[in-house]
């Protein structure tokens, strides 16, 4: 009796670190590139409303408040609205009008949408994997209890 319990605790410790180890951190690692990932599509849809706010005023040079990071901002002037600077990926930024960029915030957004549905698929696998493995314990727990 006493193997069959120690065979048992064992196991178990196995799917416990399993789960807290392996799975649980995998599930964090997808969450947060989610979440990185509806960052980004927020921060494009702020910058289609900021397009559409210049067209709407047809400013033709603007003021404004740019952040550089950290909180910290600074005050810019943009002489000419006419084109605009958009970060495009991997640290570059093209120039497109106005109606370029919102073309551009339209298509990144559907790309980065369909980036988001692929890592809550896969957290949703994580997380069934999770239940299954939690199962399989109190499973494993409940058949010891009965012999």
């Amino acid at each position: 009796m006493m193997a069959k319990e120690t065979e048992l605790n064992a196991l178990l410790q196995k799917y416990d670190e399993f789960v807290n180890l392996k799975l649980k951190p995998n599930l964090k690692t997808v969450l947060d590139a989610r979440d990185e990932l509806y960052n980004s599509i927020s921060n494009y849809q702020k910058l289609k409303q900021q397009i559409e706010l210049i067209q709407q005023g047809e400013h033709k040079e603007l003021k404004t408040m740019v952040d550089l990071g950290s909180q910290f901002f600074v005050q810019a002037h943009m002489p000419d609205t006419t084109y605009i600077y958009v970060n495009v990926g991997f640290g570059f930024h093209v120039q497109f009008t106005l109606d370029e960029a919102k073309v551009f915030i339209d298509k990144k957004e559907q790309r980065l949408q369909s980036s988001v549905k692929k890592y809550s698929d896969e957290a949703d696998k994580i997380r069934a994997h999770i239940k299954m493995v939690l199962e399989a314990m109190a499973e494993a727990l409940e058949s010891a209890k009965q012999s």
